[in-house]
């Protein structure tokens, strides 16, 4: 069974851009491009990743992050943002991963791969404040290829 993924960005080329890569690799993918979708649309059972934007309407992502994994504390986060300084923040609040745009889609997918085969066990010790088991995927170096980031 394809695995869910439910992006949360309000940038729709970001969000289109990473749904297609994606898609491409096999993942079942929904978008919610603000915080008030985000919540409707998660739905735990339904899904396995969130990817989430930190730089959200209406409320920050931040604030969704601890809305959803309130409800479903297991659930894989990995934070993907433009943001400075969020690191500290990312490991506090046990992220499965920060991401800094802009984001190489093969990054990602690795990023991704790498969060969904983790136990429940690495979960609740990032949870529990184990920060070593945050990913810190620094930006790609820009290249001539630029326009393959997102």
């Amino acid at each position: 069974m394809k695995k869910r993924v439910l992006i949360v960005d309000d940038d729709i080329a970001v969000s289109r851009s990473m749904k297609r890569v994606l898609e491409g690799a096999g993942y079942a993918v929904s978008l919610a491009m603000d915080s008030e979708e985000a919540i409707v649309q998660f739905l735990p059972e339904q899904t396995d990743l969130l990817l989430l934007d930190l730089n959200l309407p209406t409320r920050s992502g931040w604030e969704v992050f601890e809305r959803l994994t309130t409800r479903c504390p297991f659930v894989p986060v990995i934070i993907i943002t433009g943001m400075p300084n969020q690191l500290p923040t990312a490991l506090s609040a046990g992220a499965s991963a920060l991401m800094e745009k802009p984001v190489d889609p093969v990054q990602l997918l690795e990023t991704i791969s790498e969060v969904l085969s983790e136990g429940n066990e690495t979960g609740l010790r990032r949870l529990c404040g184990y920060e070593a088991d945050t990913r810190h995927v620094y930006p790609t170096q820009v290249s001539a290829r630029q326009d393959e980031g997102f």
